[in-house]
């Protein structure tokens, strides 16, 4: 292949699995007889490590706390991960498919782990609404243009 034909482009799951998951019930067995009056907080985050050989590992975090009147009726953590080849991209692209759609394609199994340890906890099911991956992207790139023009 000459420098002067574009490379192909491509996209390919390697491997997805869960990197780390925690599970804390730290009021239970006393929260089971309370009224139940969830209120809950979820935190998500990413962070991409780059490997050999134009693959990526993608870390999803997702943390959610759920409190019934003011005490901790559980918290569950999860670190799902992914390695993803991805060849052939601009900068600009291959940021957009490293922030969004990566998270996108990780966070179902994400969700499946966290709705699992939910029941297992004894607890209500909860259920994770999908997550709009790519209008946080957008986001975080307005806020980051938005200093950038106010440095």
């Amino acid at each position: 292949m000459s420098e002067a034909q574009p490379q192909e482009q491509q996209f390919i799951i390697q491997r997805i699995y869960v990197k780390d998951v925690s599970f804390e019930a730290p009021n239970s067995p006393a929260i089971f007889t309370q009224e139940w009056n969830p209120n809950t907080n979820l935190d998500l985050n990413t962070k991409v490590n780059t490997l050999a050989n134009d693959n990526y590992e993608v870390e999803l975090f997702i943390t959610i706390t759920v409190k019934s009147d003011e005490k901790t009726a559980f918290l569950v953590e999860v670190k799902q991960a992914g390695v993803f080849f991805i060849q052939g991209y601009g900068a600009e692209q291959l940021n957009h498919l490293l922030a969004a759609y990566c998270p996108n394609i990780l966070f179902p199994y994400a969700r499946e782990v966290i709705a699992g340890m939910v029941s297992k906890g004894s607890f209500p099911e909860l259920h994770l609404s999908p997550i709009n991956f790519d209008a946080l992207y957008a986001r975080r790139l307005q806020e980051e243009q938005a200093k950038a023009g106010a440095a």
